[in-house]
């Protein structure tokens, strides 16, 4: 079997984020089919790496990201285990993957979960150029390039002019096989819970809500969406989840009368996903394909979405599972939100043969 090195240059076991879950998936399945070794930060849980072997060769600091002691680490766990492909996650230690490369003789592939620099322009970052000048270094090195999404391969081409056979689409995937059976007993499980009506369509908005995207994309729910939907004459329940909701909004309290409940981190946020009729996905800003929609749709739920939310998703597998207004239309957002409470559809097989991981990994294969 083929031997791997992949290099993660931030905790991820256990994962809270959708990019900590996409590596953490990444590695299990892509474990199943190579020998693995993923080399980490200390501060992960190595218990919870069952298919690879986990290294804790990286630094907990900041200063990891320019420690140059990784570098002979590594080359020797590289030159013992006789690895011959070293994929990194994220641009930001190409230099350590340049290095490796030159030295160990081995392939170089870069993971890539956004186009770095765009998403930090997005965002006001001032020192982005600088970011863009070093991504496309490491980008053009490398002899492949993962890219998440069709869109970013494309980008990567033409804006950055990367060779296109070097740049591979490998998207976050999903567990699920099929459609699940049990969205009815979820749905019940979840109103019980929260002590929720559950005649009434569930709609649901989750994400780390002291990030910036989905900061914004929760206000316009509570300012421009709702109050729309409570004039279109909607009887429904609505269930924010996720962890760090800001201080000032008082667990949104002041919305309960409005039907909105604040649940927190919830552990299996895929028990909601399949409890929830509609998935709303406000989003205006930020890079990169929203992990959370794709995990939604594999559940079973339609999702409403704006254009830039939407950015990444294959479309043509979701069939009626995702419906797309342009930003800032707030009033066909919620016209979107009422008709897909109205109507049940299912989600396509071939989503299914499209996001599932183990298939994704199958084909990360034919490139290592």
């Amino acid at each position: 079997m083929k031997k791997v090195l992949n290099i993660v240059p931030y905790p991820y076991l256990p994962y809270f984020s959708g990019g900590q879950k996409l590596i953490a998936h990444f590695n299990h399945y892509l474990g199943e089919q190579c020998v693995l070794y993923v080399a980490g930060t200390e501060d992960n849980d190595a218990t919870q790496a069952t298919t690879y072997h986990f290294c804790p060769l990286l630094k907990k600091s900041r200063l990891r990201y320019a420690d140059a002691g990784a570098f002979f680490r590594l080359k020797r766990l590289i030159k013992k285990e006789g690895i011959t492909t070293v994929i990194i996650e994220h641009p930001y230690l190409g230099w350590l993957g340049v290095l490796l490369k030159a030295s160990c003789n081995i392939k170089l592939i870069v993971h890539t979960h956004n186009i770095e620099y765009d998403r930090f322009r997005t965002l006001g970052k001032s020192w982005w150029p600088l970011l863009k000048a070093y991504e496309k270094f490491v980008l053009r090195k490398a002899d492949i390039v993962f890219c998440i999404t069709e869109d970013d391969r494309e980008w990567m081409t033409a804006q950055l002019h990367l060779q296109p056979q070097k740049c591979i689409t490998v998207p976050y995937g999903i567990v699920q096989e099929s459609m699940p059976a049990d969205k009815a007993e979820s749905k019940q499980i979840v109103c019980a819970t929260h002590q929720l009506d559950p005649s009434l369509p569930l709609l649901l908005f989750n994400g780390l809500l002291d990030y910036k995207p989905n900061h914004d994309a929760l206000m316009a729910i509570l300012e421009e969406i709702n109050p729309l939907l409570q004039k279109k004459g909607l009887a429904y329940n609505m269930l924010i989840t996720g962890k760090r909701l800001p201080a000032e909004l008082q667990e949104l309290k002041a919305w309960n009368k409005q039907h909105i409940f604040y649940a927190g981190f919830v552990d299996d946020i895929d028990l909601y996903f399949k409890a929830a009729d509609v998935f709303l996905n406000p989003v205006q800003s930020g890079g990169g394909v929203k992990t959370k929609m794709i995990e939604a749709i594999a559940c079973g739920t339609t999702v409403v979405s704006t254009k830039t939310g939407a950015t990444g998703i294959e479309h043509s597998v979701t069939g009626n599972k995702l419906s797309v207004v342009a930003d800032h239309d707030w009033n066909s957002f919620a016209e979107q939100v009422v008709q897909h409470c109205k109507q049940t559809t299912a989600t396509p097989a071939s989503y299914y043969g499209y996001y599932n991981w183990r298939q994704i990994a199958l084909q990360v294969t034919i490139h290592i």
